[in-house]
């Protein structure tokens, strides 16, 4: 695969991640369930989510509408009409999402591998009162979240590092076919 369809399949992958994630927060702020009960929250804030309380509905709406400017953004990266937009800025936040999306699925941010192995294995020990719910949390984080996370930060990072690379994108048209 070529460094130009590798950039493609990084800008593609995050703006699908973004889609499915928008279509997921979307889908709650209409109220319907739509993974929320497997939210790794606290337990108080995983109350008021499941009770639709009209911080997180308004959250969710943000968070959706936060999607839609991630799927331009990432197909910014590999259109032509993307040419329009700073490059600086396109790295910016492509570096800065993928950045931060790995470090949480690592665990660099409280969830993650690293957090929800040392939970469930017992090096960490979950809140008494809550440790059933913890465990459940931390399997559903370990098995779809993390993972989600993490690809979708690696495909910000393969469309950044390409984007990177490949210098001005006025300069370098041939690069969309």
């Amino acid at each position: 695969m070529s460094r130009a369809d590798r950039a493609r399949v990084g800008a593609y992958g995050a703006a699908a991640c973004a889609a499915a994630y928008g279509s997921m927060k979307l889908a709650q702020a209409l109220g319907a369930n739509a993974l929320a009960d497997k939210d790794p929250l606290p337990p108080q804030l995983r109350e008021m989510l499941l009770a639709r309380d009209p911080l997180f509905v308004a959250s969710h709406w943000l968070l959706a509408g936060a999607a839609v400017v991630g799927v331009i953004v990432a197909l910014a990266t590999v259109r032509p009409w993307g040419v329009t937009v700073p490059r600086r800025l396109l790295l910016a936040i492509a570096w800065t999402l993928g950045v931060f999306m790995i470090a949480r699925s690592i665990g660099g941010l409280g969830f993650g591998f690293v957090g929800d192995a040392l939970l469930l294995t017992g090096v960490r020990p979950a809140p008494v009162e809550h440790a059933a719910l913890a465990r459940t949390l931390a399997r559903w984080d370990l098995l779809l979240w993390s993972p989600f996370f993490l690809l979708w930060g690696m495909c910000w990072a393969t469309a950044g590092w390409r984007l990177g690379r490949r210098g001005s994108l006025a300069n370098n048209r041939r690069h969309f076919r």
